[in-house]
């Protein structure tokens, strides 16, 4: 995640305080990066954002990390479309010091760097532990709820809760940890709104 939503204090706003911003997406293609949302009008901006604009301190789970801000046409967009208070984006860099994971869980390694992310730049989800989640649940819930970056078909429910190793090809990728689940899993993605209920009381 090297893109982040701040707040006029350089805090990190997620879906947990803004649940509509599950309704943007972000798309990267060629040099452009491209900010869109239903009945809002696309906003393009360079993938490297001009080294011009100022770089911002910012705060992730009250621990500092920089960004570079994305200019006035990204903070209004997103000031626009949420409707709340001022916003602004910024844009994490290669050279841009990251935070250092075991500061947010000590299962990771002193070496293990993220930039936005909460605690790991990856998720894992099968297909068949959402279908059994959704076999106890009045209103089912999409993948989406969980925000997975890979989805898993073809194993049993909740295998993936006992794999050490994830091999993609010649990638292979180390499970550390069960992920704990916050109320952002409760805001529906077709529609931004946040029920704080379900599916957390299920997964109790």
């Amino acid at each position: 995640r090297f893109w982040l939503v701040i707040n006029e204090a350089g805090n990190m706003v997620t879906a947990r305080q803004e649940p509509r911003l599950v309704l943007v997406s972000l798309t990267c293609e060629g040099d452009t990066l491209t900010l869109s949302a239903a009945y809002t009008p696309d906003l393009l901006l360079p993938i490297e954002t001009p080294a011009t604009n100022p770089v911002l301190k910012c705060r992730v789970h009250d621990l500092e990390i920089e960004g570079r801000d994305c200019g006035e046409a990204a903070a209004q967009w997103i000031t626009s479309f949420l409707k709340t208070q001022p916003y602004r984006l910024v844009h994490f860099e290669p050279h841009m010091r990251p935070r250092k994971a075991h500061e947010m869980k000590d299962a990771f390694r002193p070496t293990d760097q993220i930039a936005y992310s909460d605690a790991s730049p990856l998720l894992i989800l099968s297909e068949a532990s959402l279908a059994d989640l959704n076999s106890r649940l009045e209103k089912k819930v999409q993948a989406m709820n969980f925000r997975p970056n890979i989805v898993i078909s073809g194993c049993g429910v909740y295998a993936e809760d006992a794999w050490h190793k994830l091999l993609i090809g010649d990638v292979e990728l180390k499970r550390v940890m069960a992920c704990s689940r916050c109320v952002s899993t409760t805001v529906d993605p077709d529609t931004g709104v946040m029920s704080r209920k379900e599916p957390l009381e299920t997964l109790k």
